[in-house]
């Protein structure tokens, strides 16, 4: 009998190693920019290999979003303890989304920058992401307003746009923070929760910036409180 045979590789890991280097390659040189040959040898696979395992550059790159998606938030969800204040909950999540979104900045540059700007099924996936990430900040601030006091007097659109503008800046914060040399995931996190803690822990606790009242009554005919 000959020697023994090289162990072949998992299928499931195999294919792990080609979403990496798809990644890296979507992420640092674009959707359409990207070859299929480029990624294999990366991978260190033949380019027939990865048409069989994901069939298509678009499968692939639909495969690539799914699978960044999910860590990232998982990531999200993982970095926040319930048994905390309302403040150290949103510090632990923004600090746990700035530290992956740094940690994997191709990844970061798949699922904001390329996937949003092919159009469908690409955005359509993210926003599939988006809406369970907002939904989780939505039920943080809703939390936090009801440890403030018994009756937050919120109404659950005020919440919901709270959550929207959140992560909306974090998403732009850290598009900016991985292009910008010295910028750490722990200052980019700070940053943001100077700007919004005190905004909210005000609001929670019935103190919220009011508008001033404008000619011809504007905020009354929009239903707003006047100006103190």
């Amino acid at each position: 009998m000959g020697g023994a045979r090289t162990k072949r590789m998992p299928r499931a890991v195999r294919e792990q190693q080609m979403l990496d280097a798809a990644v890296r390659i979507f992420g640092q040189r674009g959707y359409m920019a990207a070859s299929m040959d480029e990624i294999a040898e990366l991978a260190g696979v033949s380019k027939p290999l990865v048409y069989l395992y994901l069939n298509s550059k678009e499968d692939l790159f639909t495969a690539c979003i799914r699978r960044e998606a999910a860590a990232l938030t998982a990531a999200v969800r993982g970095g926040v303890r319930t048994d905390l204040p309302a403040d150290r909950r949103l510090w632990d999540g923004l600090r746990a989304f700035f530290a992956h979104t740094a940690e994997h900045p191709d990844a970061w540059s798949v699922l904001h920058l390329q996937a949003r700007t092919h159009g469908e099924p690409f955005a359509g996936e993210v926003a599939a992401m988006r809406e369970e990430i907002v939904a989780f900040v939505t039920r943080l601030v809703a939390v936090a307003a009801r440890e403030a006091h018994r009756d937050p007097g919120l109404a659950e659109h005020e919440v919901a746009g709270l959550a929207e503008a959140l992560v909306g800046a974090a998403e732009s914060l850290a598009t900016w923070a991985n292009a910008t040399p010295g910028v750490t995931a722990r200052q980019a996190a700070a940053t943001l929760m100077n700007v919004t803690w005190s905004g909210l822990d005000n609001l929670m606790r019935g103190r919220p910036w009011v508008p001033p009242a404008e000619a011809g009554g504007l905020e009354a005919a929009e239903g707003e409180p006047a100006s103190p």
